[in-house]
């Protein structure tokens, strides 16, 4: 049961109240913008223009289709290279001889801008969504095969003497003690390779596609409705905004999750230790 905090329920209002005014504070900044004539006519279209744009996509249908064409390859993607890259992280944790080997190529391909690659991904896969999956795959896998490899190798050696001495198998071993040690790093690998399979697929779909939201953008742009373009960014935001949003979820539960048993067992020690001085 959550006992009520007058400050902390203070410091809740103070921030909400502050996001408000930023966004305000925005809006009349693009407004102000949209009217001043600093800028070519049509290039910030006034807020009212952007809210029908906004409202005209999403009563349109074949947006829905898009959208779901979107989140799907996203998706997909990042299950996928986000697998493979914990795998592989674990993989080249055991092994140090493999991680001095290999650790400094995936580096240099993980800096490397992926869209370097999407002639390639459109060669072997084709124009369809499998490779926007691809895509997403690939932006995925970097940020969390290098994060599972760092925070394998952070694991308490402590942890990774008590498994073996129990006899875990391979599998046990990756569920009891590997990942429950690397998962916020993970976790956090996790978001940001969702925001970078996001990025893949809209970047595929600008350059070559029959649908999904980065389609409908660049459509837009050609034919010169800067308003639907803009409609269409703010959709695009709320997506990712969205689906970021369930993996913070998870890694906040999680947190709490961890705190709530090293309370309780600190309270087991406590009791424990008053009874053996009773």
């Amino acid at each position: 049961m959550r006992i009520f905090n007058p400050r902390q329920h203070a410091l809740h209002l103070q921030v909400l109240w502050i996001r408000v005014f930023t966004i305000i504070a925005l809006v009349a900044l693009w407004e102000f913008a949209a009217r001043s004539g600093f800028f070519y006519e049509g290039v910030i279209p006034p807020t009212w223009a952007v809210i029908v744009a906004l409202a005209q996509e999403l009563m349109a249908k074949d947006f829905y289709y898009d959208l779901g064409l979107t989140v799907f390859a996203a998706t997909a993607g990042f299950l996928a290279g986000s697998l493979i890259a914990l795998v592989l992280g674990i993989m080249l944790g055991l092994q140090p001889f493999g991680r001095r080997v290999f650790e400094p190529f995936i580096t240099a391909l993980g800096g490397t801008p992926k869209v370097i690659f999407l002639p390639i991904i459109f060669l072997v896969f084709g124009l369809g969504i499998e490779s926007k999956i691809a895509k997403a795959s690939l932006s995925a896998f970097f940020p969390v095969v290098l994060s599972t490899t760092s925070a394998f190798v952070q694991i308490p050696k402590i942890l990774l003497l008590t498994g073996r001495s129990f006899n875990l198998s391979s599998w046990q071993m990756a569920m009891k003690v590997y990942l429950p040690a690397m998962a916020n790093p993970v976790l956090t690998s996790l978001r940001l390779a969702m925001s970078m399979s996001i990025i893949g697929v809209l970047s595929a779909e600008i350059a070559n596609s029959q649908g999904g939201l980065g389609f409908r953008l660049i459509r837009y742009a050609d034919q010169f409705r800067i308003a639907s373009v803009y409609a269409d960014a703010i959709l695009i935001f709320a997506t990712a905004a969205g689906m970021n949003f369930i993996l913070s979820w998870l890694q906040g539960f999680h947190g709490n999750r961890g705190r709530k048993k090293n309370a309780e067992r600190a309270a087991d020690k406590a009791a424990l230790a008053a009874t053996s001085g009773a």
